[in-house]
């Protein structure tokens, strides 16, 4: 028999009364009440209310004792009386006891409290993982976590994938973001680079024969932290098929995403089966590549209107000639919304950089009209015009935004969010999935004037390859594709090109001669030249699949030991110095900026 406990805390029932039980655990909470001191003892499983009255000589040193001791105590289960029975916890109608005690670890005084929720700075929390992790909320998100993972690995091995590890200690990329280096000891000036995703890897697998592969693989990048990334590392579920188009890679991904959410979520899934949106679609009707579908609220293109003789709104016109466009969002049925409404709207998107929102509301008494600020601008016809083109109706509201297009879908989208939640239209109750599909090969950067790869370099490109016009390279579109949950960007993954010489040629286009790439991905190259099947993958984020089921809105609260926004762990004080023996070692010396 265990020597510290006969139950965990979170075990006791009305069957176990009159029993003898020894318990183990932390001292979450103490109640004195003179002359009986409860105790709810805590382990990783629930709490049980332990109590001691005055005649017991062990009072006064348990109620000396501080919170989170770990204490083991021996006792006798009794019923609590009825008012007293507490409905939220599985041991609330029972209580021990206490006849002895014994301290099995001491505590220091806290630095923050564990029984409440309350928050902290990131600084104590991050230096104090270990308690932090104690709190409930948190606690129970950690569990969470490994539950997804066991449940996403019992899945894909249900679904015919087989599971294999792949190196952490691997060559650096030119593509993506930072890498972090690891100086190599036996090659003096040559460096290791941690796998920003296992991805030339994965294809190397579906080289070798193997037809389905997973793996719960950590990834690292030299990042900035986002609430919904981390700086440093994360974790992603990675997996790839051979012989496969980009449908039954969705088959699979919707059918685990759909089961895991369905486990762990009691949230209702809009989609069963997951829209597919074209990436030049979303921009257009969400001004993002990660819509939240939650959101019913549609952006308009309706630039065409401001050619219109009977359109007198001439500062939009003249930005309309110079080379922007205009966008609108429909607000149904806001005509009594107070001027205050539309006002802070509008004062909001000066906040965010642009020039302001317009507005009109749309009236009809014997013919249309609009009402606001820029209402007087428009002719029936005009407003006829508008009403057709977005199916606003007589008593809906019209924002308008015009800009340049990259400026105009920024702050479009962050409008279509705002307006949505004042008007409180998103159902926090539902998780709405789609897949942006369809995106170009490459793009111009704005700065440079040169052609990029846009998304992933290993990319197959869509249409017939003798038919591709490659003198077009921004009319290429893509295998690419993202799944997205409630504006959050899951994965992104692609049919790959196992082309080896229209790889090159895609390369090229990107800037990069043939020698470069050989040099750059000789080891995916030449593994290509040696009958490589057609295959693809893709890989969702493991921490914000657990964001989202644990309704978190930082990925800090689902991760076990995060780094903080400068990416140092403030608990183990990483990174630090090395001494001069080990840069030696490694053939290193250090020049800090001055």
């Amino acid at each position: 028999m265990n020597k510290y406990r006969s139950h965990n805390c979170s075990e006791l029932r009305k069957k176990d009364v009159g029993n003898n039980v020894f318990l183990s655990g932390w001292i979450n909470k103490k109640r004195d009440h003179g002359n009986l001191l409860f105790i709810d003892l805590r382990d990783n499983y629930g709490i049980t209310q332990c109590i001691i009255d005055k005649e017991n000589s062990n009072f006064k040193d348990l109620e000396k004792i501080q919170l989170e001791t770990v204490i083991k105590i021996d006792g006798k289960v009794v019923d609590r009386t009825k008012e007293t029975i507490n409905k939220d916890i599985n041991t609330g109608e029972v209580e021990v006891v206490i006849d002895k005690f014994v301290i099995l670890g001491e505590c220091k005084e806290l630095p923050m409290p564990v029984f409440s929720d309350q928050e902290y700075s990131e600084e104590i929390r991050l230096k104090y993982r270990f308690l932090d992790l104690r709190r409930k909320k948190i606690h129970e998100n950690i569990i969470l976590r490994s539950k997804v993972i066991s449940f996403i690995r019992s899945e894909m091995n249900n679904l015919g994938f087989l599971e294999f590890q792949t190196p952490i200690l691997t060559s650096s990329s030119p593509e993506g973001a930072r890498d972090f280096l690891v100086p190599s000891r036996l090659n003096p000036g040559k460096f290791y680079a941690l796998p920003q995703a296992p991805q030339q890897f994965k294809q190397l697998i579906m080289v070798s024969g193997f037809d389905k592969y997973f793996q719960i693989a950590p990834c690292f990048r030299d990042e900035d932290a986002r609430a919904d990334r981390s700086p440093g590392e994360f974790y992603q579920l990675d997996l790839e098929m051979s012989f496969v188009q980009q449908e039954e890679v969705f088959n699979v991904v919707e059918k685990l995403l759909v089961n895991t959410f369905k486990k762990f979520s009691n949230k209702k899934l809009m989609f069963n089966e997951f829209p597919k949106i074209s990436y030049f679609d979303s921009l257009l009707k969400y001004g993002t590549d990660k819509p939240d579908l939650r959101n019913p609220l549609i952006i308009n293109d309706i630039t065409e209107i401001f050619s219109r003789d009977d359109v007198s709104f001439e500062i939009f016109k003249k930005l309309v000639k110079a080379g922007s466009r205009v966008r609108c969002i429909v607000t149904k049925n806001t005509k009594d919304k107070p001027r205050s409404f539309f006002d802070n709207i509008d004062k909001w998107a000066k906040d965010q950089g642009a020039s302001g929102l317009a507005y009109f509301t749309i009236e009809k008494d014997k013919e249309i009209s609009a009402k606001g600020p820029i209402g007087k601008f428009f002719s029936k016809e005009s407003l006829e015009e508008i009403m057709k083109k977005t199916h606003a109706k007589a008593g809906d509201s019209i924002f308008l935004a015009c800009n340049k297009q990259k400026e105009l879908e920024r702050i479009t989208s962050l409008a279509r969010d705002k307006i949505a939640k004042d008007l409180n239209l998103i159902d926090e109750n539902t998780f709405a999935f789609c897949w942006v599909i369809d995106y170009p090969m490459f793009e111009k950067n704005e700065q440079t004037n040169k052609i990029e790869f846009s998304h992933n370099p290993f990319s197959m490109p869509q249409g017939e390859i003798d038919k591709i016009n490659f003198e077009k390279p921004l009319d290429i579109l893509a295998y690419q594709y993202d799944i997205v949950c409630n504006g959050v960007e899951l994965s992104s993954g692609a049919i790959r090109n196992h082309i080896p010489e229209l790889m090159y040629k895609l390369f090229s286009i990107a800037g990069y001669e043939k020698k470069h790439v050989d040099d750059k991905f000789s080891g995916m190259i030449n593994a290509l030249s040696y009958g490589a099947p057609p295959h693809g993958g893709i890989a969702p984020g493991i921490d914000r699949i657990v964001m989202l089921l644990a309704n978190e809105k930082n990925i800090r609260e689902v991760t076990m030991f995060p780094m903080n926004q400068n990416a140092e762990d403030l608990m183990m004080n990483a990174p630090s110095e090395v001494s001069e023996n080990q840069l030696k070692e490694l053939n290193l010396s250090i020049k800090l900026k001055k």
